[in-house]
């Protein structure tokens, strides 16, 4: 069973999100603030992937992206963004800062699985 970490303060986007992972057969934890994510991550912990949502206060989503993505420990570890924002600009910055994905809120579990399934196989090839 996979483990995936999910970085949104919104709790109720959160426990949605969860639902969605759990219905695909995933175990998931839930963390309300990036740094406590970070954290769990510099104590050792490793999720199979993580869901970032972009905008949280004091630290964005872009941020914790940054934070993963500059540990060699962590290149592997697929990351996909969640946001309301549509923007071409944002979605082309999470990219390149090395995102796996990026998804749109609200999110369907179609939209998800698909997301994933795609996060997964780049970090296989």
């Amino acid at each position: 069973m996979k483990l995936i970490w999910i970085v949104d303060d919104d709790d109720e986007m959160g426990r949605a999100i969860s639902l969605m992972l759990k219905l695909l057969e995933c175990e998931t934890k839930h963390f309300l603030h990036p740094r406590l994510a970070a954290q769990a991550l510099l104590a050792g912990g490793k999720p199979d992937l993580m869901v970032l949502d972009i905008n949280m206060p004091e630290v964005s989503g872009l941020d914790m992206l940054e934070f993963v993505r500059r540990r060699k420990e962590w290149k592997n570890l697929p990351v996909i963004m969640l946001s309301s924002e549509a923007a071409d600009v944002m979605v082309d910055k999470a990219m390149q800062l090395g995102a796996d994905g990026y998804v749109m809120k609200p999110v369907t579990i179609d939209e998800l699985e698909k997301v994933m399934s795609q996060a997964f196989y780049r970090h296989l090839v």
